[in-house]
């Protein structure tokens, strides 16, 4: 490995958790033979250029959580040097969520990234971090506004006494909602809320944290932004990433945001 690349490797302020284990089924059949985080943008699969952002970022320290098709994922990033980074594997022997797959990853002793292995982003970390760090939160989840498409028309009934009587109906609206990229920041001490055994995801996380009352912050983030779920989504993603602009984009359905990875 060469010597500038182990200087930095040597400081490891900010490890990252790449979660990259799921079977991407609403992307089939693309992902019958291709695990979702190799899926192609450009010239490069996502997985690389999300190393590549990293990096960029200062932050060269990677473990990837994997399971399906894990083979496929190592053979391609192999261990991060061609990238500037040190990849580590953990290797999931069955589906774990997307929390659960910490609890097997040594070394985590102070503040770490956590994202999912098909999030398209230009997200600046080190300003998310600051924001973390700044905001002394346990936890800190980056957000985006989306605007939202109901596929269907939607009824407001009357109540009290009119509860059959129709008031007003809609036909295919929009709303704009504060949805998770994705993307974590997390303290050591996060980790004490995952419990030992069996599949734990990040919403049980979240809840846990906050029944408890720690410090769950937001980072807010209005750049570019991708969770690649259907077909769809991947289509509108490499079209929109080729042009740098998410103005190319239309309007996700209800069902196409908030992917998890382990569909």
């Amino acid at each position: 490995m060469p010597e500038q690349l182990a200087a930095r490797l040597a400081r490891r302020e900010v490890k990252a958790v790449v979660l990259a284990g799921g079977k991407g089924t609403r992307l089939a059949p693309y992902t019958s033979v291709l695990p979702k985080p190799l899926m192609p943008i450009g010239d490069r699969s996502i997985l690389e250029v999300v190393l590549q952002q990293l990096h960029s970022n200062g932050i060269f320290d990677v473990t990837l959580s994997v399971g399906y098709l894990s083979h496929l994922i190592e053979a391609v990033l192999g261990d991060g040097s061609a990238y500037g980074a040190s990849v580590k594997y953990v290797r999931e022997a069955e589906a774990l969520g997307t929390a659960a797959p910490l609890r097997l990853i040594g070394g985590l002793d102070s503040t770490f990234i956590v994202m999912n292995g098909d999030v398209l982003t230009k997200l600046d970390y080190r300003a998310l971090l600051r924001h973390h760090h700044e905001h002394k939160n346990l936890v800190t989840i980056a957000a985006k506004e989306r605007r939202i498409k109901i596929d269907y028309g939607v009824l407001h009934v009357g109540s009290n006494g009119n509860s059959g009587r129709l008031r007003r109906f809609v036909e295919k609206p929009e709303m704009t909602s504060r949805v998770s990229m994705g993307i974590y920041v997390m303290e050591p001490a996060a980790l004490d809320y995952i419990p030992s055994e069996g599949h734990f995801d990040f919403p049980d996380l979240i809840a846990a944290l906050l029944r408890a009352r720690e410090a769950v912050g937001v980072y807010d983030y209005d750049g570019l932004w991708f969770d690649i779920g259907r077909a769809e989504d991947y289509a509108q993603a490499v079209g929109a990433w080729a042009s740098g602009s998410e103005d190319d984009l239309e309007t996700p359905s209800l069902d196409a945001v908030g992917a998890q990875q382990g569909d």
